[in-house]
């Protein structure tokens, strides 16, 4: 492991910055969980296995990885993975994105998307996906976000719900079209 590997995707300061709910002040207490940045080394701790228990991942390289981290790193306040990592274990047990998108309406606000949450099975249970839900919702309106939106299934609504998270009425429409994989870098 390098010094390179051990650097985050985001300052981790952020995320002492600002209060970010009671069940992040919970944790903080625990010293076998810390939450914090994705780390380029989280490749090595099983991030991509966890993401497998939310959606498929893929076949990806760990120079695959590396690449898309540092893309993701520069994105100058766009991403914000974070990740919760058993100290103990040194595994990645629960992860979540923050996704900040920059607006030209609402006065060229940010809006804030919750992304990819996910706890490890083995650590269901414990209120560790609550937690990182309440943390990057209150990262996203402490970074300015007029709203903060998130897709799920329909298992999960009562889930958000409990977290604050409701249809807007009128717009509680989510409409996707799905391509098949690509098979060449994107063209930009």
């Amino acid at each position: 492991m390098t010094a390179d590997d051990e650097v985050p995707i985001y300052d981790p300061e952020i995320l002492k910055k600002f209060h970010l709910g009671e069940r992040h002040e919970t944790l903080k207490q625990d010293e076998s969980l810390c939450v914090r940045p994705l780390y380029m080394s989280d490749y090595g701790r099983g991030f991509l296995e966890l993401l497998g228990e939310l959606t498929q991942v893929g076949n990806i390289s760990e120079e695959q990885f590396q690449e898309q981290f540092n893309l993701m790193k520069n994105s100058h306040g766009t991403y914000y993975c974070t990740v919760i990592i058993d100290t103990i274990k040194d595994r990645v047990v629960g992860a979540s994105t923050l996704l900040m998108e920059r607006k030209f309406i609402r006065g060229c606000a940010w809006r804030a998307r919750l992304e990819d949450v996910v706890v490890s099975p083995d650590y269901r249970g414990k209120q560790l996906g609550k937690c990182i839900v309440e943390i990057l919702t209150n990262l996203g309106k402490a970074l300015g976000a007029y709203k903060m939106t998130l897709d799920c299934n329909d298992k999960m609504l009562t889930f958000y719900n409990q977290l604050g998270y409701a249809k807007e009425p009128g717009n509680a429409n989510v409409l996707s079209i799905r391509f098949p994989a690509p098979t060449l870098e994107p063209k930009l």
